[in-house]
């Protein structure tokens, strides 16, 4: 249950438990319940996964996390890593080509 005051603080300055989430694989019913807050997780997400130590999660467990949110922001996690880490792609690419495979329509949308 989140206090009153959890609840007061907008959603880019409240941490995000990215290390539970991608743990248990589950996102909280109704967390990211707009486009904004959607896509403010797909950015932070993206550079959770460039910053911590390798070995702190899997790719199983970042696919399941992804495949929670909607497609586009499935598309704008790896525009994102790819834009903020090109060279990143490499240790990203089995998910990628998953997951681009899947929404190749929305690649020109």
């Amino acid at each position: 249950m989140t206090s009153p005051q959890q609840q007061s603080i907008p959603f880019a300055a409240q941490a995000i438990p990215f290390g539970e989430f991608l743990a248990s694989g589950k996102l909280p019913e109704g967390y990211l319940a707009s486009e904004y807050l959607a896509q403010q997780f797909v950015e932070r997400l993206v550079h959770y996964v460039l910053s911590v130590p390798a070995g702190s999660y899997t790719m199983a467990q970042l696919g399941h996390l992804l495949e929670q949110i909607d497609s586009r922001s499935q598309v704008l996690f790896f525009k994102r890593l790819k834009e903020t880490s090109p060279e990143s792609l490499k240790d990203f690419a089995p998910l990628y080509y998953g997951f681009m495979n899947e929404f190749h329509s929305l690649l020109f949308t």
